[in-house]
């Protein structure tokens, strides 16, 4: 393992980060603040929530920086790597998710984060993260942009990064119990050290930094569009599907809470309303129904495989 990057370093631009995109976000939606709750953790470590609710645009929006330590950790970070065990270890990233008031405008998630367990020569690091899309109803010229900006952000550290992490995407964020994916994709990536500290670190910084020029462009198209009340149902159905992945798969909701995190900020990627449906079937021919058949298989929305 090569030396570690400098954790100070990353740190200050996980908290510069928190800070542009939070800015961005309350401009964009000019009608709502975020609320900012700093917190500590008994065990080691703390961070800051950061909560805009009943907005203009968005009906809630999270964006969390967290850093924590400890001398042990969780069975979910140990299972698949045995070599971690017993090592003090800390972990720091940015975490955010956007639910749009408006059925037109996609959810959205983005986490960036920095992880490192024991010290010296010896100590193992990583970078993981990356960001998706979960429109409720789907506008191809959105898919597209989505993915160009995030292939454009990481192409210069390797053509083969974006075909990589796009279909790492689309295979985490799959729910296998419905045999479907969550959204759209994006990118997805763990693990990562590649090239030493400093080309890894610029990676990860191309990704936090791509992030907004993505999402916002698909929100300033939508968010005026008008909606009805049967597609705001849909919505609210839809974002049951956001839930179940986060309670049923998503790792980084295991490790939070059973590394004794702090329970609120590790949840406050749920939707504020959610409903669910007996065996529902979208209408044939409609557009709720065109995006079932695109989450039932995904696609290669640049054409590149």
């Amino acid at each position: 393992m090569s030396q570690a990057p400098d954790s100070s370093q990353v740190k200050e631009w996980l908290t510069t980060l928190q800070g542009r995109i939070t800015d961005e976000v309350e401009a964009l939606d000019g009608g709502a603040e975020f609320a900012r709750d700093t917190w500590q953790r008994a065990e080691g470590g703390g961070g800051e929530s950061r909560i805009l609710k009943d907005g203009n645009i968005f009906e809630q929006a999270g964006v969390g920086f967290s850093h924590v330590m400890g001398s042990d950790l969780p069975p979910s970070a140990t299972a698949k790597r045995p070599a971690l065990a017993g090592k003090a270890w800390e972990a720091m990233g940015v975490s955010l998710v956007f639910h749009p008031l408006n059925p037109h405008v996609p959810t959205t998630h983005m986490n960036v984060r920095f992880f490192k367990a024991g010290s010296g020569d010896d100590a193992i690091w990583w970078f993981g993260g990356g960001y998706d899309l979960t429109p409720y109803y789907l506008y191809e010229e959105d898919a597209r942009e989505w993915h160009q900006v995030a292939h454009d952000a990481i192409a210069p550290h390797g053509d083969r990064l974006y075909p990589e992490f796009k279909k790492w995407c689309d295979d985490y964020f799959w729910l296998k119990h419905r045999g479907e994916a969550r959204g759209i994709g994006g990118l997805f990536f763990d693990d990562f050290n590649e090239g030493g500290a400093d080309a890894a670190f610029a990676m990860l910084r191309d990704v936090g930094d791509s992030f907004m020029r993505a999402y916002r462009p698909i929100v300033e198209r939508r968010h005026t569009q008008e909606w009805t009340d049967q597609e705001r149902e849909f919505q609210l159905y839809r974002r049951g599907r956001y839930v179940e992945f986060n309670l049923v798969w998503d790792r980084g909701t295991l490790f939070g809470l059973q590394s004794g995190g702090r329970t609120e900020s590790i949840l406050m990627s749920m939707p504020p309303l959610v409903r669910w449906e007996y065996g529902y079937q979208p209408p044939e021919g409609s557009r709720e129904a065109d995006l079932y058949r695109v989450l039932q298989e995904p696609r290669d929305w640049l054409e590149i495989s």
